[in-house]
């Protein structure tokens, strides 16, 4: 035990001993772990998530991310707990008590994690300098793109060497991390208040933290109304209402997946041990998840939400309702709308077709029309390829331009909005600069403070593969091995590569959680390990309860999420992968040790 934790074990006690504000003051200056996580699910996945979400529910889905971080908190509280409890390092215990190949599986995922979700932070704090805070100044080039995220690497890494050496350092560390968190909060709630100040919307938008799991077979309310128009035809009613749906739910389960990742499970542990905190902390641990990961997560993504369902949701804008298909071509979300139409259009013309060749009586009003569209639509792959997608373009915007408001409106739910966007629509709210400056700043400070905690978390898995998690060395090689990948977005992060990385990833990550979920139930139930500090009786229940209810949620998302990967042309190499990894993990069960060395 250093110095340093030696007198924040003074702290503590002296102050539980003076009573619960003393023990509450106390908790506010010795906090740091919780506000790591907090740094890291406050990043690029949040600000996208809930602008998903935003666009396809509305306020109906705040909830979502609520339960999602409420799963999180219950697993890393115990993984926290079983750490403080025990003194073992995590990654020892999974293996020796659980199950080996878990434990490696479960290092070897965050490594790849941080490695690949490392570069889209990057892009991310690049784009919000470019569009929001410095254009001009940043302009896109290549060598502008490398320069400025040199620079973010360098300011990251001299941030991350504060959290390697003990006292004043590590401190200003723990303030740094606070204050871009706090940066991140203050910007987006600035919005939300507004919003409040100018009747923009009332506090009925709260009734949506109010969980409605119907909300995964049906349209939000809002669309579901439009659905509902005579202006809506009813075999495109069923084409929008099917694919508002499957869209909603993809983004609810990702959303409730990506709340807690797989490397915020391994983070967490390590940077309590490395504080040298130990089972006098627990209360402490559970106080900063909640008030430095939770609240703070809650907040920022509500707010996110809460602005994007009133810039965009169930509305379209005026470029796209234009009745001149050369205005609606210039609309930010034309090309999402256009590749939605065109989707509409083969689904409904094969279906008309079918009714012809089947039974012509059977034929709708409009089969012809639809028949007519999928034939011309089809017609553009005979063109030049340099003509066809500005042909195919001009074709559908003409169809665009056709379709009655409500059904271009279904149609914009299904876009996928940027931050950029979401601060252009509040400009008669905040006024131009303003919005660009407080988003432009959230975005920012949300990337760079995951691009932070991603090299800090690396650092650590470096330590653990070559069995120092605390040596210095191999928490500066880690680190600087994750700046070094994440400095590669500009080659990396785009077209096919980007979508392959994402693939494998995510896969490997969504697969991985319940699994890990699993293993620390597990763990908080063996007596081997936790021996004298095993919860019993009414706490165990209340545990377990809890445990299995967050085991159940993510990995629901964890099927319905591989489900849907397992359609794509990936599909047999996922479930190549789940197979494999199925039968490794079986074998593993019999290879655990219980090694009560551990302990000495």
């Amino acid at each position: 035990m250093n110095d340093h934790t030696f007198r924040d074990r003074e702290i503590l006690a002296d102050a539980q001993e003076r009573g619960a504000i003393s023990t509450l003051g106390a908790y506010l200056r010795l906090s740091g772990p919780g506000w790591l996580q907090s740094a890291i699910t406050l990043g690029g996945g949040s600000l996208l998530g809930g602008l998903y979400l935003g666009m396809a529910g509305g306020y109906s889905l705040l909830w979502v991310q609520l339960l999602a971080i409420f799963c999180g908190v219950v697993m890393l509280s115990a993984i926290s707990y079983v750490t403080l409890s025990t003194g073992i390092r995590p990654y020892a215990a999974m293996n020796q008590y659980v199950n080996p190949v878990l434990g490696t599986a479960w290092l070897t995922a965050t490594i790849l994690a941080n490695m690949i979700f490392i570069l889209p932070q990057f892009s991310l704090a690049y784009d919000a300098l470019e569009t929001n805070l410095l254009p001009g100044v940043v302009d896109g080039t290549p060598n502008s793109k490398w320069i400025v995220s040199s620079v973010l690497a360098i300011l990251a890494f001299a941030i991350v060497y504060l959290s390697f050496r003990p006292g004043w350092m590590h401190k200003l560390f723990d303030w740094l991390l606070k204050l871009i968190v706090a940066a991140i909060v203050v910007c987006f709630v600035a919005s939300v208040v507004q919003l409040f100040l100018q009747g923009q919307i009332s506090w009925e938008v709260f009734k949506g933290f109010i969980p409605d799991f119907s909300q995964l077979t049906s349209p939000a309310p809002v669309l579901s109304e439009v659905l509902a128009s005579e202006s809506v035809s009813e075999s495109s009613q069923g084409f929008w209402s099917e694919q508002l749906v499957r869209y909603k739910q993809e983004k609810m389960i990702a959303v409730a997946a990506a709340a807690v990742g797989i490397n915020m499970t391994f983070l967490l542990p390590y940077s309590m041990l490395a504080r040298g905190w130990d089972k006098t902390f627990r209360g402490l641990a559970r106080w900063d998840l909640i008030t430095g990961m939770a609240i703070p997560f809650v907040i920022v993504t509500s707010c996110i939400v809460i602005t994007t369902a009133f810039g965009f949701h169930g509305q379209a804008d005026e470029q796209l309702l234009d009745s001149d298909p050369a205005v609606v071509v210039k609309s930010p979300f034309f090309g999402t709308v256009a590749k939605g139409v065109e989707s509409r259009i083969d689904t409904v013309g094969a279906a008309a077709e079918k009714r012809r060749d089947d039974d012509a009586e059977s034929a709708l009003d409009g089969d012809e029309e639809a028949i007519a569209e999928k034939l011309a639509i089809k017609s553009f792959q005979l063109e030049p390829e340099a003509k066809r997608a500005d042909s195919k373009n001009a074709y559908l915007a003409k169809i665009i331009s056709g379709m009655s408001q409500e059904e271009r409106v279904l149609a914009v739910a299904l876009a996928k909005p940027n931050s950029d966007q979401l601060a252009k629509s509040l400009e008669p709210l905040l006024g131009e600069q303003n919005s660009k400056l407080v988003f432009g700043i959230g975005a920012f400070a949300m990337a760079f403070s995951t691009i932070v905690v991603l090299m800090m978390i690396n650092g650590f898995a470096f330590g653990e593969v070559f069995g120092n998690y605390q040596h210095v060395g191999w928490r500066v090689l880690g680190s600087l091995a994750a700046g070094a990948v994440g400095l590669c977005w500009v080659i990396f992060w785009e077209g096919d590569s980007k979508t392959y990385l994402s693939i494998v990833a995510g896969t490997f990550a969504i697969l991985l959680l319940p699994i890990a979920y699993l293993a620390f139930l597990l763990m908080m139930n063996n007596r081997d390990l936790m021996q004298d500090e095993k919860p019993r009786g009414i706490k165990m229940l209340i545990w377990n309860v809890l445990m299995v209810f967050s085991l159940v949620i993510v990995s629901v998302a964890a099927y319905t999420s591989l489900a849907a990967k397992l359609s794509q042309p990936t599909g047999p190499l996922v479930l190549g992968g789940v197979v494999t990894f199925g039968l490794l993990m079986l074998i593993g069960f019999s290879a655990k040790t219980n090694d009560s060395s551990l302990y000495d």
